[in-house]
């Protein structure tokens, strides 16, 4: 048989099952979060019509985007994030109650250049409440945040905090005209980067006054703690009604945190030069850093008002927030933060010989029964260490082992992989000292 060359598309993962094992913890863990705080599940097509996307997700986002055309010459495109099906699937279901709440785990796909903690394919774990402009709303987020970091290890990390509509009033500030705004938000954008000096040299370089430049970046380099650099802001914003709302309702945001039992002195961190790249976010923006391993902002979200409106043809004020599980996972595996559970069976019942065939299976069955994961070694019976070599490489726990003697006395040998100790137990015994050895903490109970 001729051989086919094995190979993957660049940018896209194969996850043995250690691996596999591993995300479906992390994603349950969140999941139950999400539940706790009254988050509904649901799925949206990983194929939607190229349109629901176009104007949603700002110029480079568009750029990234997997589009091409189907056999019914339709304009199709694979999921770019899964905000803007969020949007589409609320303007066709009119009827739901608002305030909404959903939560949606799923692989979204962008044309990007591979690299530390970026894919081509990735799964985002998305919160959002659709239907209320309520800081508690957008506390709330920040608080689910920081909920599943914390449940999954993670003990340094900030929330960083910011609003659209102070940067908006940042810029008329500075004096760039409203053309030059979006400019202004991309290049403090990459203030992290690029430094300061990187930010200036790209407003001049899109046009923007060397006065309005040194300007911008004497706001966004506001230093001090939280309260500070909102006093501050709203001092030096106090003739910008839009503004002075902005930095107030950050305030609002930072004040109902305790009430979710998040620090927030400790926690988030106002940054003024917080832009995110989505051109589609109205209010509240923010990111989650972590200082080591480097791998850019863990989660990011923030409040989009007017997204969900236009598939619904109403008001319909929405905020919510992305955890990027593939860094998560990134800084989970560097840190050492959570061992891989077991990913397969509990229990071997291996196979003695061709006359124990059915006695292996039925133990089995058993076993399964009584709730127990267990595996029946299907390669050919008999040569026991082939067998527990097999349950070892698996890291199967436990094995069972019966001959004709112990078949005889109705009885077999549970053996404990990790400490090599085994006994012969009763055959009506099997299911309850399984449970008990798979539940001790000092290992084969005695």
């Amino acid at each position: 048989m001729a051989r086919t060359s094995a190979q993957r598309l660049k940018g896209f993962r194969d996850f043995l099952p250690e691996a596999m094992a591993l995300r479906r913890h992390v994603m349950g863990t969140f999941e139950q979060v999400f539940q706790r705080y009254g988050f509904l599940p649901w799925e949206t097509p990983s194929l939607e019509l190229a349109e629901t996307f176009d104007g949603k997700t700002g110029q480079e986002a568009q750029t990234l985007m997997y589009r091409f055309t189907d056999r019914g010459d339709r304009e199709v495109g694979l999921r770019y994030d899964l905000t803007v099906p969020l949007a589409r699937v609320i303007g066709m279901h009119p009827d739901l109650p608002m305030p909404f709440k959903r939560y949606h785990i799923a692989p979204v796909w962008r044309y990007e250049r591979p690299q530390r903690g970026r894919f081509r394919e990735f799964w985002q774990c998305d919160v959002d409440t659709v239907g209320s402009s309520e800081p508690s709303a957008d506390a709330e987020i920040l608080a689910v945040v920081s909920e599943c970091l914390d449940a999954v290890g993670f003990s340094e990390y900030r929330i960083v905090l910011n609003n659209r509509k102070t940067l908006s009033a940042l810029a008329r500030f500075s004096g760039a005209s409203p053309e030059q705004a979006v400019d202004v938000y991309r290049s403090i954008d990459k203030l992290g980067k690029i430094g300061v000096e990187g930010v200036r040299e790209e407003m001049l370089g899109r046009g923007l006054p060397p006065e309005a430049a040194n300007r911008v970046l004497e706001l966004i380099s506001i230093q001090g703690e939280s309260s500070e650099i909102l006093d501050a802001l709203e001092k030096y914003l106090t003739d910008d009604p839009e503004g002075v709302t902005g930095v107030r309702e950050m305030r609002s945001v930072l004040d109902l945190l305790p009430c979710f039992a998040v620090d927030s002195s400790r926690r988030v961190v106002v940054d003024p030069s917080l832009a995110r790249g989505l051109d589609y976010y109205t209010g509240i923006v923010f990111e989650t850093e972590v200082d080591e391993p480097k791998v850019g902002s863990v989660t990011g979200g923030g409040r989009y008002d007017e997204l969900v409106g236009s598939f619904a043809g109403r008001s319909l004020p929405t905020v919510g927030t992305a955890l990027g599980l593939e860094r998560i996972l990134e800084v989970i595996a560097e840190l050492h933060l959570i061992d891989a559970p077991n990913a397969g069976a509990d229990v071997l019942v291996t196979v003695f010989d061709e006359n124990s065939v059915a006695f292996s299976l039925q133990l089995a069955g058993d076993l399964r029964r009584a709730g127990v994961r267990t595996e029946v070694y299907l390669g050919p019976p008999g040569n026991l260490r082939r067998q527990l070599g097999h349950a070892d490489k698996l890291h199967i726990p436990l094995t069972l082992l019966a001959g004709p003697d112990e078949r005889a006395r109705d009885e077999v040998t549970l053996r404990d992989m990790a400490s090599g100790e085994q006994r012969s137990i009763p055959r009506q015994e099997v299911a309850r000292q399984v449970l008990a050895a798979l539940h001790s903490s000092e290992g084969m109970p005695v």
